[in-house]
């Protein structure tokens, strides 16, 4: 009677304890992982250097009296523009990582415009342009 009991009862059993070894041995290794476990970050103390950024500063120039309309990214990259500006005009600003793009681009009323971007005060595009209702554009990729 016994006998035939576990002839029944056998492979359930032998289920049973393939679940319950299995369960163990995940929880085992879980706890050897540490994956329950929140990140530590050993280094996380400030420096305290003190915040440097660069400047940009573009530059529309032409002879005097000349008026135009300027386009340009500002600081945070979106795009602007100004119209009926007398000549030479200039817009400085500090470089972030918004600062994506870095141009200017302008028309004016005389025979002759240009442009220039600086970065530190060093000139790094400058263009000019000779032709009527002169039209320039300078740009400056980092």
């Amino acid at each position: 009677m016994i006998l035939r009991f576990l002839k029944r009862l056998w492979i359930p059993l032998v289920v049973l304890v393939v679940i319950v070894v299995g369960g163990l041995t995940v929880s085992r290794l879980h706890g050897l992982f540490g994956s329950e476990k929140g990140l530590s970050y050993a280094d996380t103390r400030v420096d305290n250097k003190p915040y440097n950024p660069q400047h940009l500063t573009y530059e529309v120039f032409g002879p005097p009296g000349t008026v135009a309309l300027i386009s340009y990214f500002g600081a945070n990259g979106d795009p602007l523009h100004v119209e009926g500006v007398s000549l030479p005009w200039s817009y400085e600003f500090a470089v972030t990582a918004a600062t994506g793009m870095r141009s200017v681009a302008a028309q004016g009323d005389s025979d002759s415009i240009g442009c220039r971007i600086m970065l530190d005060g060093v000139v790094k595009v400058e263009k000019v342009t000779h032709a009527v209702s002169a039209f320039t554009s300078c740009a400056y990729n980092a």
